[in-house]
């Protein structure tokens, strides 16, 4: 009996040793748009050479630089395509050329208006793509995103780094804070013209509420000064979040969290790395840490407070934002 134990236990290590090599199999990455300091910033962390964990046998080995006339890309994509040719990464002049290259995919473009296109581009290979903010250029061009994904088979999802820094995680299920009752988010707000006004950098903030309230937002108004950019939420269950955007001042990211034990602030800091190693999990798994359903309630969330502001701050539906948002969507899905 205790040479059957002992054999029984021997496999299971075989097994589960080979588990451990398939897991670290290696994986070639590749990064469509180089026009934002995300693509050298992730290159380095991919690429540093990490032999277990989240990071470990993935590397960037091919980049297409895309570009749009916006200028937040315009006016970086060589600089941006440059440092990461010095990193050793091949720069190639398609996407189609970059699919043949690599195994999974990060979308990096700066500009969320090119993003449907793109995403349509790779979901054609079948490969795992990671989007970064914004996920698309509209609300109705990020539901036909997730829709054409859906009918590919294929697996992506989008976040904001924001949404994964320590500080930030500690405000959940936090002992001293209790049920979070409220939350109020703050950050740098820029806009850039062409995509609605949020979708830019207010992002960052605005998931760092939904990443502490979750979803269920029914209502928004919007109050948009010079010198801050306020959206307010009335969750279903009668809780208030409101996003704070500094335009003008000391920007710096942060939130307050109310709770049923306690008030507590955080969330000071965005990590690259820890979102990087949650695109690196992601690639491994298949499995998104970010469900399409949060990710479009806060666009919508962003696209309704447009149209508060459209209105004079009334609040607004996010029901009715969404409704009209997908019968778009549907002439965007063949």
């Amino acid at each position: 009996m205790k040479h059957v134990l002992s054999f029984a236990i021997i496999l299971l290590g075989l097994a589960g040793s080979a588990f451990a090599q398939e897991t670290l199999k290696p994986l070639r990455a590749g990064i469509i748009g180089l026009d934002t300091s995300h693509v050298p910033a992730f290159t380095k962390l991919f690429n540093k050479g990490e032999t277990e964990g989240e990071l470990a046998g993935i590397k960037i080995v091919a980049g297409y630089p895309g570009g749009t006339d916006m200028p937040a890309s315009k006016d970086r994509v060589a600089k941006f395509t440059e440092q990461i040719r010095s990193m050793g990464v091949e720069i190639v002049d398609s996407i189609p050329k970059l699919l043949e290259k690599v195994d999974v995919v990060l979308i990096e473009s700066v500009d969320g208006r090119i993003h449907l296109q793109e995403a349509r581009e790779v979901f054609k290979s079948g490969k795992l793509v990671y989007i970064d903010k914004p996920v698309a250029g509209t609300l109705a061009e990020t539901i036909a995103l997730f829709e054409l994904a859906k009918k590919s088979n294929v697996k992506t999802w989008s976040s904001s780094s924001s949404r994964f820094g320590a500080d930030l995680i500690a405000l959940k299920n936090n002992p001293e804070v209790g049920d979070i009752l409220g939350v109020t988010t703050w950050g740098p707000c820029s806009y850039q013209s062409g995509t609605p006004d949020l979708f830019f950098y207010a992002i960052h903030g605005i998931e760092s509420l939904f990443t502490l309230m979750g979803t269920g937002c029914e209502t928004v108004s919007r109050t948009k000064g010079p010198i801050t950019d306020q959206v307010t939420g009335v969750w279903k269950d009668g809780r208030i979040g409101t996003y704070r955007g500094i335009v003008k001042g000391k920007s710096e990211f942060g939130a307050i969290v109310f709770g049923s034990a306690g008030v507590r602030q955080g969330a000071k800091t965005i990590s690259y790395e820890a979102l990087c190693r949650q695109i690196g999990k992601f690639f491994r798994s298949g499995e998104p840490p970010v469900s399409e359903a949060e990710t479009i309630e806060i666009f919508t969330f962003m696209e309704a407070a447009d149209e508060s502001m459209r209105q004079g701050g009334k609040p607004v539906a996010l029901s009715e934002v969404l409704a009209k948002a997908k019968a778009e969507a549907a002439k965007l899905v063949p």
